[in-house]
């Protein structure tokens, strides 16, 4: 473990720890690799056996992220401990974000050890979130360019997070585990600031970009390759049940504080302007803006645009052939 030197050295003005520096806890520490004992595992891992499983080297995406890690120790010895039980001590990317997510949302009514037993036993049955995983990394790290590597994001981008406990949630709530997938639900909404329900249907490839405030209903669904951000609602428009949320087509934009109610349908490549209003389809390769939305060209000759949104970011080129932007 990480100690202070005040415990192993004399007591020299050398070396003494000042018990009323507010500092001197850093001062004096020592940062070490702990031992795997002290680590706190998936209750599925209790055993030394699993430390001792080679690393997956075929996983490309996974050595990136453990190189990442040891670089980041390098420049910052000081989280050491933190990289190690985060990401050094595991064998793979499941290993690791499952041990993540479980310390992230566990609280003194739900153990970490039960959780990440949980999160790691769907990890492991269902191929395809496996594969979403890689994907979502990717679209973060090649989206926002305020995410500096993978690392970074598997350990601190609370988009990607949420996304990931969704998968989770939602796989519970298909095999009609439906308490354990609303208490997931709950869980990261108190901790990441993001509601999605476990009956949204969510493809791969999705980025939510800051996330804080995002909400998606029961019956959304997301396709594949979309960019989300801040403050967006897929929401209903009343207390109607059934299919009463938003469809979101393949590779589409989404800006920050719009909102998309109904059981409306946002075809494939279309951009939804920041603060829009939608409340009528949106035709594929087209941006609606506004609120309430229109189409830029107009709903009988939309303006199609060229190249797919999600992949750009692209959020404001669209004022350039709008006569009726003033500031």
């Amino acid at each position: 473990m990480a100690i202070c030197y005040e415990n192993h050295r004399p007591k020299t003005s050398a070396n003494r720890c000042s018990q009323n520096d507010a500092t001197s806890l850093y001062k004096c520490r020592k940062f070490t690799i702990p031992n795997i004992s002290d680590i706190a595992p998936c209750s599925s891992f209790n055993n030394q056996d699993h430390y001792k499983k080679p690393i997956a080297q075929k996983d490309e995406i996974w050595l990136k992220i453990r190189e990442e890690a040891r670089y980041d120790v390098e420049k910052e010895p000081i989280l050491s401990d933190y990289y190690f039980r985060s990401i050094l001590s595991h064998c793979s990317l499941e290993s690791s974000l499952a041990n993540h997510l479980a310390m992230k949302l566990s609280n003194s009514n739900l153990q970490i050890n039960i959780l990440c037993e949980i999160f790691m036993g769907i990890f492991n049955e269902d191929q395809d979130i496996r594969k979403s995983i890689r994907f979502d990394l990717s679209a973060v790290k090649e989206r926002d360019p305020a995410c500096i590597s993978h690392v970074h994001c598997i350990l601190n981008f609370k988009g990607f997070l949420a996304i990931q406990s969704h998968r989770i949630a939602h796989k519970l709530w298909s095999q009609d585990r439906k308490t354990l997938a609303l208490l997931v639900q709950n869980r990261v909404s108190e901790v990441f600031g993001v509601d999605i329900h476990p009956g949204a249907r969510i493809g791969h490839g999705i980025l939510l970009d800051h996330a804080t405030g995002v909400v998606i209903g029961e019956t959304s669904v997301i396709g594949n390759n979309v960019s989300i951000l801040h403050n967006v609602t897929l929401g209903g428009t009343g207390k109607v049940c059934g299919d009463r949320h938003p469809k979101i087509g393949d590779g589409v934009l989404i800006g920050a504080c719009s909102s998309i109610l109904g059981n409306v349908k946002i075809g494939e490549g279309a951009k939804i302007g920041a603060g829009s209003v939608v409340l009528k389809d949106v035709p594929a390769r087209t941006t609606a803006v506004g609120n309430p939305a229109r189409l830029l060209g107009g709903k009988e000759n939309p303006i199609k645009l060229n190249i797919i949104p999600n992949l750009t970011m692209d959020h404001t080129s669209f004022l350039c052939n709008s006569p009726d932007y003033v500031i």
